[in-house]
């Protein structure tokens, strides 16, 4: 008798899961609708370039804004490709909670160098790609001018620019970058009245260690104001041309 009930309870069971599976495959629940957009920048407090609103804005011009939308009209992913055209954002992770509210996270690019050219006005940033000025905002870099190519800009200076920027001497000594033409480069420093001719940028970090060791040696001897130009263009030399006030 107990193997019967228990036949007949298996069957039931049986029946109710078959049920259940074609009911729900006919199932579609109503769609969520996005009520809230949650963004965060999560390096707000070292960089200033971006606001929520800003990127509201930028959603909204670029027609990807979700809010009030079906999770049904809603892509993630489309809305992250937009961000990522933002020349100020450097990444960008949109994703959807249960509820349809909308989450994005974003971080900034970090410029290491800004550039006037004859093709305007741009930063470089730490990844080489460039971002445009912000209005409004300082931000502390070397300055480079001149004849600056963008293709030079993103690969030689930048590497250049780098490099300032990983050493802290040489990064608070060169204040400006002037290139006459991708194999005559100047540079400006913060202390002394005199210019630096790097000329090419090739084995500059041999360069700039002759130049450190020359400031260590000589210029405590002979003072800051006593040359108007150091060059370095010349292989394991350096040759200085003196100020004219301090020829005699």
């Amino acid at each position: 008798m107990k193997k019967v009930f228990f036949i007949i309870l298996a069957s039931l069971l049986l029946v109710y899961i078959i049920a259940t599976l074609f009911y729900n495959r006919g199932y579609k629940p109503e769609p969520t609708v996005c009520k809230e957009v949650a963004i965060v920048i999560s390096d707000s407090l070292e960089k200033h370039f971006l606001t929520d609103s800003d990127v509201v804005a930028y959603l909204k011009r670029v027609k990807q804004y979700p809010l009030q939308k079906k999770s049904t009209e809603i892509n993630t992913q489309n809305i992250e490709n937009a961000l990522l055209k933002n020349e100020i954002i450097a990444n960008a992770e949109v994703f959807q909670a249960i509820s349809g509210k909308i989450n994005i996270v974003i971080s900034q690019k970090m410029p290491i160098l800004r550039v006037f050219s004859g093709g305007g006005s741009y930063f470089v940033d730490v990844n080489g790609l460039t971002m445009p000025a912000v209005p409004g905002q300082a931000i502390y870099v070397p300055v480079a001018s001149g004849n600056i190519e963008k293709s030079f800009a993103t690969t030689e200076l930048y590497k250049f620019a780098l490099f300032l920027q990983s050493d802290e001497f040489w990064n608070a000594q060169i204040e400006q970058i002037y290139v006459r033409s991708a194999g005559d480069v100047e540079l400006v420093p913060r202390i002394g009245g005199h210019r630096i001719l790097m000329g090419s940028l090739d084995d500059y970090e041999g360069k700039l260690a002759r130049l450190r060791l020359f400031y260590e040696q000589v210029i405590p001897k002979m003072g800051w104001g006593k040359y108007s130009v150091i060059n370095l263009k010349y292989k394991n030399q350096i040759v200085c041309t003196k100020s004219k006030n301090t020829e005699s």
